[in-house]
């Protein structure tokens, strides 16, 4: 069992008030907290080592490459990649979602399919309809139930060999269902599809291991998973990044340049142009060390007890109804209460020092199926404790009586 109360002193902003209350800090899904030894490690770089990366030869430039590179080598071990090399310095999840749909461009034509899923956040849909538009393929989509489960029949089904990407997230960020989506790569790579996962929600709950699930991409953000913001990492396949060409033009991404013809470095640099986030990349490998510290197995253990307890004590509430009942979930819960607007409820709590998200989670499409504006979301972290959740069930129970 995890010792809560002392991972929570790792935590500055839990010690917080807001509004004058306790803070109770339930919105994991939009950014997660970050530890102290992540703060310092981001003072340290600058304090200690600031340089350029990969071009200089002083000492300072050597220290901070070496870093920087320690680091991409922690998080393919953490991912379980084959190569340093197939692991990609990115701003975030929709960064590198970009980068590979920027590749398919040149391989795309006519009459090629794309499939997406009823789940994905605008982040994983809106850069493939740009893509469809730019090179006349056709955007297929994945439908869902009443559970918030996708449908495998009809996925199945919409397979065929026009099917050249499947993109996916890992983990609904607006309802917390956890997609199968081991089967899904296996099925996509039958008819000859690539696939890319948009893990940003999972990582924060489990260790992605690449090779196990076979995927062709797989992207995701730092700062949901204790990191600094404006960092994250794509991973893609040696023989894919190979393929695909440069998503930006700039220094460090070239081997030789002239007027005439310029030639691409090596993965990775070749779409790493310019001078990146260096601290921020040098720091998510501290988090990603802090994590692996904590345990991925404590941490599910206890995310699950928190979403049980949550989804017992808010079934309590008349009029109370959940989105995303499947079987399989994260500790993340989303909810209206009859007749009242979600945001209505979120502005109230609060006042009672309980950050909630409201509102469609960058993901309308679900919403438009459930026929609702948007919801409550309640996302849970390992920091988090049974009774945050007691105190904010007690909060909506007021905010409701005021509100009805």
């Amino acid at each position: 069992m995890l010792d809560i109360q002392k991972i929570r002193a790792d935590f500055p902003i839990l010690s917080e008030k807001v509004n004058g209350k306790p803070l109770v800090y339930f919105d994991n899904g939009a950014t997660s907290q970050k530890p102290q030894v992540v703060i310092d490690a981001i003072a340290k770089y600058y304090q200690e080592i600031n340089a350029n990366i990969h071009r200089g030869v002083h000492t300072l430039s050597q220290l901070a490459t070496d870093a920087y590179e320690i680091s991409r080598v922690k998080i393919q071990h953490h991912i379980n990649a084959k190569f340093s090399h197939e692991v990609l310095f990115t701003s975030g999840t929709t960064h590198g979602i970009n980068l590979v749909t920027n590749g398919f461009a040149s391989i795309l034509k006519p009459g090629d399919e794309v499939m997406v899923s009823s789940l994905e956040h605008h982040s994983n849909i809106v850069p493939w309809q740009m893509l469809c538009e730019k090179t006349g393929a056709t955007l297929k989509v994945i439908p869902m139930n009443e559970e918030g489960e996708l449908i495998i029949e009809a996925y199945d089904a919409l397979l065929s060999e026009k099917t050249k990407v499947v993109t996916v997230n890992h983990i609904s960020n607006a309802l917390g269902i956890i997609n199968p989506i081991k089967y899904m790569i296996e099925k996509a790579h039958a008819v000859g599809a690539a696939v890319l996962i948009d893990g940003a929600q999972a990582v924060p709950h489990l260790k992605p291991d690449v090779q196990d699930l076979d995927c062709d991409f797989y992207a995701f953000s730092g700062h949901k998973m204790c990191g600094p913001t404006g960092t994250g990492i794509l991973y893609g396949k040696e023989e894919w990044l190979n393929k695909l060409p440069p998503y930006q033009g700039g220094g460090e991404m070239i081997k030789e340049v002239t007027f005439e013809k310029t030639t691409y470095a090596d993965l990775p640099h070749k779409f790493e142009a310019g001078t990146p986030n260096i601290a921020g990349g040098i720091v998510l490998g501290t988090a990603v060390d802090y994590l692996n510290h904590i345990g991925f197995h404590n941490i599910h253990q206890h995310e699950t007890h928190l979403l049980q307890h949550a989804t017992k004590r808010l079934l309590e509430i008349e009029g109370l109804k959940i989105y995303g009942t499947g079987k399989n979930k994260a500790s993340v819960i989303s909810f209206n209460i009859d007749g009242i607007h979600p945001y209505d409820i979120g502005s109230i709590i609060d006042k009672l020092g309980i950050a909630v998200r409201t509102g469609h989670h960058c993901a309308q499409p679900i919403m438009n199926f459930f026929c609702i504006p948007g919801t409550i979301r309640a996302s849970f972290s390992f920091y988090n404790t049974k009774e945050e959740i007691d105190i904010m069930v007690e909060a909506i129970k007021k905010a409701k009586a005021m509100l009805s």
